[in-house]
């Protein structure tokens, strides 16, 4: 079943040059989804290129902190690359062969998804470039040499907020001109049909592992599961599995960056207004005249103005709940885990497990929580760096 619009979400708002691309592209996936020897190849690669399946983690150290549910960590941290990116490149790169074209582009903000399209285009020898807002370029440099490592051109956006939105806008006007030979990867559940609905059916093994982990544990399904949100693809991927089992609770956590009440978040399914950004209807940070206004928040990867149209779908049903974390409360979750578990979190997933805050001291000892672990943070080292320094100096 294809689903070009989830309700009124999702849909193509897009110039009439893509459409041929956007109609190859459906085509072919509508075809080579079923196909055994694709979908073996697919298996394949996961299991022996990048390390699935992930672990379902039980947390010891952090449920003795909360002294309340058991909380376990889907451990996405642990695939090739750092990250649950890795998952929607190496399907969305056997699609491209299979497409026949020769050259790859991505935009990327936390860098994750630039390392995992420089790495699949590399394993498959495709020339791959890369567009990155310049202040993304500063925030994750440790992924811009890994990038250009592994051969990728990155190519720095100055315009705008010089973040994921404009590099988003830079790659789709590269797509324009080069459609003929060029398959954009795009990385997360957004853009227009049928990328949502492709990116999430790469995502979803990490819920349909984590509902067989969790009973082969539990013997039963978990009461909750958070991840984090921004264009909501490590979201989906977890969410999708469960969303037909209503005793599942199941929480997307926003970046409130500064502050909800300061304008400065990314917050786009809790303050944000239904509207059309690349490609797609769904919601969006904009202004008073229907203008995209910036996004922020101290993970690059969570600093996306819009979101991916089936969150929006599951919003209007009440079938996941979204809410929010601030700067101050990810980074505080960020030195919790790293400190108690000794596992360094990406600053994104730092907003869902800031989220266990507010939640575990609601809930019994006989609850079990899912956190989606959804990428490392070696990469947000520097910045954290900085916030060290800068209290340092405050104390001083």
């Amino acid at each position: 079943m294809t689903q070009k619009y989830f309700s009124e979400y999702g849909g193509r708002y897009v110039p009439e040059t893509l459409i041929p691309a956007l109609d190859e592209l459906s085509q072919t996936y509508q075809t080579i989804k079923e196909d055994n020897s694709f979908k073996e190849e697919y298996k394949a690669l996961l299991a022996d290129y990048s390390g699935r399946p992930t672990p379902l983690y039980y947390a010891e150290k952090l449920t003795e902190y909360y002294q309340g549910p058991e909380i376990y960590l889907k451990r996405e941290d642990l695939n090739h690359t750092g990250a649950h990116k890795i998952n929607n490149t190496l399907g969305q790169i056997l699609l491209a062969k299979k497409m026949g074209k020769e050259r790859i582009i991505a935009e990327t903000g936390a860098g994750q998804h630039g390392v995992a399209t420089a790495t699949v285009a590399a394993r498959f020898d495709l020339d791959c470039e890369i567009y990155m807002g310049a202040e993304d370029i500063e925030r994750q440099a440790l992924n811009v040499y890994k990038m250009e490592m592994l051969g990728a051109g990155v190519i720095p956006v100055n315009t705008g907020s010089k973040t994921l939105k404009d590099a988003t806008n830079q790659a789709i006007r590269d797509w324009v001109s080069n459609v003929e030979s060029t398959h954009y990867i795009i990385g997360s559940v957004v853009g227009p049909y049928p990328y949502p609905e492709m990116v999430r059916d790469f995502q979803k093994i990490i819920g349909e592992e984590t509902k067989k982990q969790i009973i082969n544990k539990k013997g039963k399904l978990p009461d909750y599961i958070l991840a984090c949100v921004g264009g909501g693809s490590n979201a989906i991927g977890i969410f999708h599995p469960f969303v037909d089992d209503q005793d599942v609770n199941l929480i997307g956590i926003e970046a409130a960056g500064e502050g909800i009440d300061t304008g400065r978040h990314a917050a786009t399914l809790s303050e944000g207004r239904v509207g059309v950004l690349h490609g797609s209807r769904s919601y969006l940070l904009q202004d008073q005249d229907g203008q995209v206004i910036p996004a922020h928040s101290i993970s690059a990867g969570l600093d996306y103005p819009g979101v991916g149209p089936e969150h929006s779908h599951l919003k209007a049903i009440n079938r996941v709940r979204y809410d929010y974390i601030d700067d101050q409360e990810a980074i505080q979750a960020f030195r919790l885990l790293s400190e108690r578990e000794g596992i360094i979190p990406a600053l994104e997933s730092s907003h869902a497990l800031a989220y266990l805050e507010k939640l575990a001291p609601k809930l019994s000892q006989d609850q079990t929580i899912v956190v989606n672990l959804s990428g490392r943070g070696d990469k947000d080292i520097n910045n954290f760096k900085k916030i060290r320094e800068a209290e340092a100096d405050e104390q001083n």
